[in-house]
């Protein structure tokens, strides 16, 4: 059955995670499944650190010791994921989602969310988890894997939750940029919601006749408006979605190959990182 992954974590983005999952729930006529992923230990290195050059048996007592406490923070940590799977799905029954059911799991955050989004419309992550959720201007490195990773769209929400009353979608006639044009027509969650399609390109006759083209897909029944401006996408975009009240960022994801990315950065990661509204994300 089709439903929305919702993912959380310790981090303040839990609750936004949770709005926004019960906002697409409410429009989707979807279930959530509210997940969260207790991480495997890494036992090893921790050994390594404090065993140090010591008698035989004091070091064998010490290695009993750190699998004691090894073993308290593991049952602290399914503690911890059961109270915040509780709080989550109050939050979400009381935001109004479709119907709710919690998965409590331990292993790799990003292998488990890949396991579980076969059936899913659609994945929301926060943009950054409890470990770097202060680190301003960047995005978690586990959330990045997952949209490099995920075959379905994926919602990266922002740090405080904003009904969405108006889309931003970035577009450059790409297969990238056709893919997300067709699932922001499709989706009726952003159905009849005003539509900003933004081209970062020069002002000429083909790019005009693109962006035209892109806006008659969308026109029946909603407001759409366009720019065609010649400088860096993401300081374009930015500009826009800065001057867009409650708008969600609609774009796709990660255009270039892995080898261009890694030496020229990448649009999709600028945007993710520097904008303060939730972004969707369409392979």
């Amino acid at each position: 059955m089709k439903h929305i992954l919702a993912c959380i974590d310790a981090s303040s983005y839990a609750n936004s995670v949770c709005d926004y999952a019960a906002w697409a729930s409410q429009r989707l006529q979807l279930p959530v499944e509210l997940l969260h992923v207790v991480q495997r230990a890494d036992a090893v290195s921790a050994r390594s650190d404090l065993s140090g050059a010591i008698g035989l048996g004091v070091k064998t007592n010490l290695m009993e010791e750190l699998v004691e406490l090894e073993a308290s923070a593991t049952r602290l940590e399914v503690e911890r994921g059961r109270a915040l799977l509780a709080a989550g799905e109050k939050r979400l029954r009381e935001g109004g989602a479709f119907d709710v059911r919690t998965l409590h799991r331990h292993g790799g955050v990003v292998e488990t969310i890949l396991e579980r989004e076969e059936n899913a419309q659609v994945v929301i992550v926060g943009k950054r988890g409890a470990d770097h959720e202060f680190a301003a201007e960047h995005i978690g490195s586990k959330i990045e894997r997952v949209v490099r990773a995920s075959a379905r769209p994926v919602f990266v929400a922002s740090r405080q939750y904003r009904e969405p009353r108006n889309v931003v979608l970035a577009y450059d006639a790409s297969p990238a940029a056709e893919r997300a044009l067709a699932r922001l027509v499709a989706l009726p969650t952003y159905a009849r919601l005003p539509v900003h399609l933004v081209m970062a390109d020069t002002d000429n006759a083909a790019h005009r006749r693109a962006l035209d083209e892109a806006a008659g897909r969308l026109s029946e029944g909603r407001e759409v408006l366009t720019t065609l401006e010649k400088g860096k996408p993401e300081a374009v975009i930015a500009g826009i979605v800065e001057q867009t009240p409650d708008a969600v960022l609609v774009m796709g994801a990660y255009g270039h190959s892995p080898i261009r990315t890694l030496i020229v950065g990448s649009t999709t990661t600028a945007m993710i990182r520097t904008v303060r509204v939730p972004v969707l994300l369409v392979r």
